[in-house]
């Protein structure tokens, strides 16, 4: 199948080849190809009849839930433009989408006050706006139209053929999670999502017998396109977790068969440690993609000897439609850990200094991408689009990364999360990593605080293991060999909770908002 398909064609496909093979099962119901494709026929009907048109934007705010993926190809068979929303997102961040992306309509659901907060746009009270539906999905609430009710208004009438370009018309508008400023609207192709889905699983050697687990949100990049469109490109089945729980996620594998297991290097650990992890039957995992944090190599090597999950580590982002280099299944658990592997093929990679002139190889620098899944750019924010991508279609990332001799890519840690001690460069990542392989400590973020005499200093927050013990004196010397002294973190703090986006990263910004509050009278 090319890689040049729209979603309608990728799905159409393997609705005639195994009509009656199981897509998606989401804890509550069970669909087959058959049931997902009738279903999506229906509802996109719905959606033109209710008005909605190639172009359109939809926002769409539900967990991980059999409709997203109906919702999802409906949208996308009648061009209209798929906005997911983090369902956990209050109203200031979701005013800002609704406004930003010139929504036409929104699926949401009973819960998190979104259908109250969203009433005053279709209601004209906030009439400069463009939304003009609300549809609930597992709900009814007067007088939206619930899903239920667009389903039966779909079953008459026939969808009109829509033609689409892959390489033009855009198949989603995802927002990037705003760890720093506003969220920025990244518009993804037909091609870019399908080229990067399809080029994925074929790297992962995945069939049409493989079973994803997919814990990870739908609403973000890793769950819209390793979690839904991967499995669809290759006629394979989806097992949805509305909320990750770990023994929940263990029970799932053993009981659905699971093969490929996708997850922040959090849910592996949680699994790993959970008490009665060895009572569970994992032998038909196979593989599964660990990515949007580092994973120390304790941990990869504990995925592949101790679950018998062959892990592979993957690096990409919003703009990029996901993975844009992976490991490989010949890899050792060093190059698993430390590197994000190789750039995929088709997919170019280059590491730049501040002029954005390539540097040697070796030397950090900013990541730039260029290929397949670039994205056509930021929605609405021209100047944001010029700033990210240049004139020869290279998208600058934001990330400082190394690529070594035999082209395998180190990401050392964000640009803007540099922190410059003293006038020494230190990067985040490298002293996280170290931190990782301490058999008490599960999450660690490295921030700077202001200082008056150094400019800036190191402080490590960590969240350690259920039931162990640490301080600053056990890690102050755990680390202090390991690195350049002035790479020893200044502070430490040791917290329950660290602040993360939905996707399992460490919301750095805040983070360091809370320890400039909290240790305000201790800085100098």
């Amino acid at each position: 199948m090319s890689y040049d398909r729209s979603l309608p064609e990728v799905l159409e496909h393997f609705y005639k080849l195994i009509p009656d093979n199981e897509v998606v099962y989401d804890g509550y119901s069970r669909k087959t190809y058959r049931e997902l494709y009738e279903e999506v026929q229906q509802l996109a009907s719905a959606l033109t009849q209710k008005g909605i048109q190639k172009g359109d934007r939809v926002m769409v705010c539900i967990p991980n839930w059999n409709e997203f993926v109906t919702i999802y190809f409906s949208l996308a068979t009648i061009g209209a433009i798929l906005v997911p929303c983090n369902t956990r997102y209050r109203a200031e961040e979701l005013r800002h989408i609704v406004e930003n992306s010139q929504a036409k309509a929104a699926f949401l659901t009973g819960d998190f006050g979104h259908i109250e907060l969203l009433e005053p746009y279709v209601n004209g009270e906030r009439n400069q706006h463009t939304l003009s539906h609300l549809f609930t999905v597992r709900c009814e609430r007067d007088p939206h139209d619930s899903y239920e009710k667009l389903l039966k208004l779909g079953t008459n009438k026939q969808v009109p053929k829509m033609k689409l370009d892959p390489k033009v018309d855009v198949f989603t508008i995802l927002y990037t999670s705003g760890t720093t400023g506003q969220p920025k609207g990244a518009m993804l192709t037909h091609k870019n999502v399908v080229h990067t889905a399809k080029l994925s699983a074929e790297w992962m050697k995945c069939t049409t017998d493989d079973v994803f687990l997919v814990p990870v949100p739908v609403f973000h990049v890793f769950g819209m396109i390793p979690g839904i469109l991967s499995v669809i490109s290759v006629g394979a089945k989806i097992v949805f977790m509305e909320k990750y729980n770990a023994k929940e996620a263990l029970t799932l594998m053993e009981k659905e068969g699971v093969t490929v297991h996708h997850g922040v290097p959090t849910m592996f650990i949680l699994e790993l440690n959970h008490p009665e992890f060895k009572n569970y039957d994992l032998s038909t995992l196979r593989t599964g993609i660990v990515a949007a944090a580092p994973c120390p190599v304790e941990i990869v090597k504990k995925i592949r000897s101790s679950m018998g999950c062959n892990i592979l580590v993957s690096y990409g982002l919003t703009e990029t439609s996901a993975g844009v280099t992976f490991t490989s299944f010949e890899d050792d658990d060093k190059h698993r850990s430390e590197t994000v592997g190789k750039a995929l093929p088709g997919a170019e990679v280059k590491v730049v200094d501040l002029n954005r002139k390539e540097v040697q190889r070796g030397e950090v620098g900013e990541l730039a991408v260029r290929g397949f899944g670039v994205m056509k750019g930021y929605f609405r924010m021209p100047e944001k689009t010029s700033e990210a991508i240049d004139k020869e279609g290279w998208f600058y990332t934001g990330d400082l990364a190394t690529i070594d001799e035999r082209a395998y890519i180190r990401i050392v840690g964000r640009k803007k999360e540099m922190i410059i001690r003293g006038g020494y460069n230190i990067y985040p990542r490298e002293i996280e990593e170290v931190f990782y392989k301490h058999p008490s400590v599960l999450e660690v973020a490295i921030v700077g605080l202001p200082d008056t005499v150094l400019g800036e200093v190191t402080c490590a927050a960590i969240k350690l293991k259920p039931n162990e013990v640490e301080d600053e004196d056990t890690l102050r010397d755990f680390i202090k060999n390991k690195v350049a002294d002035y790479k020893v973190p200044d502070r430490f703090v040791f917290l329950e909770e660290l602040p993360m986006t939905a996707s399992g990263k460490i919301k750095k910004v805040a983070l360091e908002e809370e320890l400039k509050k909290s240790l305000s009278e201790s800085l100098r």
